[in-house]
């Protein structure tokens, strides 16, 4: 339906398209040997093609569903409003096809309100059958036409080849960038929580064992010894946490559903986790989508206090859509460490991330990624 009505829509563009390719050619063809004269014609022409080539733009997108890049020159777009409107009026074509193999196809309702539909119900049910018959090959050119207005549109719209090498190559040099940054910043975190956790636990033991091997007193010497031991068990839980944040053994072991189940029974508020991958993503991809969803759920429970977390991970033509949605009180901040040190992850793998958090609530941290 929506590409019928694209398709109608294309073809009032390629009669206002035609008006203006006739009216174009015929104030061109006096100025055709004139320089100065052909620039100060081409200049509204160039204007106009360019607001024409936005509305078919509009158009592709809102109906057809083809997205195209505004990176084109006017002359491009002149030229695409000169060629369109032939493809527009085919569009036309086969939509008139349609209609009147759907009104062929559904004269079995009403024709027998005619003279005829009682005395040939032969000829009745034939027309029927040739009316869908006909609906059906009609369907089959919708999508035809819906495919060359694509293929058109990234023609004479789309970048040149050049330019999207061009433009790959800079989108390798961020990425590659990027993921240098995420490493450095993964190294310091690290650094960081050792330093500020199991160094302080462990020296925090040397000095209770050696304060036990001085102590005369057999009492003082049994206390002390039993926080020493308790402190070892708490820097060993925290070395564990840590080695847990660089990379969960469970995500090789188990897959990526239980190293996220596995996130969900560590949280301190209900997770709750729906997966629907029919097999398992590939070892990049299925670490980006874990530290996606363990950075979103420990941000959620440190700064949104909720009072439970969605986590919804599902694939749709080879791309891999992760969120992860708490109730807390909002206002994440996509700028800040955590969640952009998430954002760099994920474009090294060409994949994008989002986050939804008003002040209020809810917050809602989303990833695209790319998925074979």
């Amino acid at each position: 339906m929506r590409c019928g009505a694209g398709l109608i829509l294309g073809t009032a563009a390629a009669a206002v398209e035609l008006l203006f390719a006739l009216l174009a050619g015929v104030a061109l063809l006096p100025v055709a040997a004139w320089p100065k004269g052909r620039r100060a014609v081409l200049r509204p022409v160039l204007a106009g093609a360019r607001i024409l080539a936005e509305l078919e733009r509009g158009r592709l997108r809102m109906w057809l569903d083809l997205r195209v890049t505004p990176a084109y020159e006017d002359v491009r777009a002149l030229r695409y409003v000169a060629c369109h409107w032939a493809l527009g009026v085919l569009g036309g074509v086969v939509m008139l096809t349609a209609a009147i193999g759907l009104a062929y196809g559904t004269f079995g309702v009403y024709g027998w309100l005619l003279l005829d539909g009682i005395r040939n119900p032969g000829s009745l049910v034939l027309g029927s059958l040739g009316g869908f018959f006909l609906v059906f090959l009609t369907v089959q050119g919708i999508f035809g036409v819906v495919g060359l207005e694509g293929q058109l549109a990234r023609h004479f719209l789309g970048p040149r080849h050049q330019e999207e090498l061009e433009r790959r190559i800079a989108e390798l040099s961020a990425s590659r960038a990027a993921v240098v940054d995420a490493v450095n910043d993964e190294r310091r975190r690290i650094e960081r929580d050792l330093h500020d956790g199991v160094q302080q636990r462990l020296v925090a033991l040397g000095m209770l064992l050696g304060r036990a091997r001085r102590s005369q007193d057999a009492d003082r010497r049994d206390r002390l010894l039993g926080q020493a031991h308790d402190e070892s068990r708490r820097a060993l839980d925290e070395l564990r946490e840590v080695a847990w944040r660089i990379y969960p053994t469970t995500l090789d072991e188990a897959g990526l559903r239980a190293a996220l189940e596995t996130v969900a029974e560590r949280a301190s508020v209900p997770v709750g986790v729906e997966y629907a991958l029919a097999e398992e993503p590939e070892q990049a991809v299925a670490t980006v989508a874990y530290f996606v969803v363990c950075e979103a759920v420990t941000n959620a429970v440190k700064h949104a206090a909720p009072t439970r977390i969605s986590v919804a991970v599902r694939a749709e033509e080879k791309r891999m859509y992760v969120s992860v949605r708490d109730d807390g009180c909002g206002g994440a901040n996509a700028a800040g460490s955590g969640l952009f040190g998430l954002a760099r992850r994920v474009a090294a793998l060409d994949g994008s991330l989002s986050v939804d958090s008003p002040p209020g609530g809810p917050t809602l941290v989303a990833a695209e990624l790319p998925c074979g």
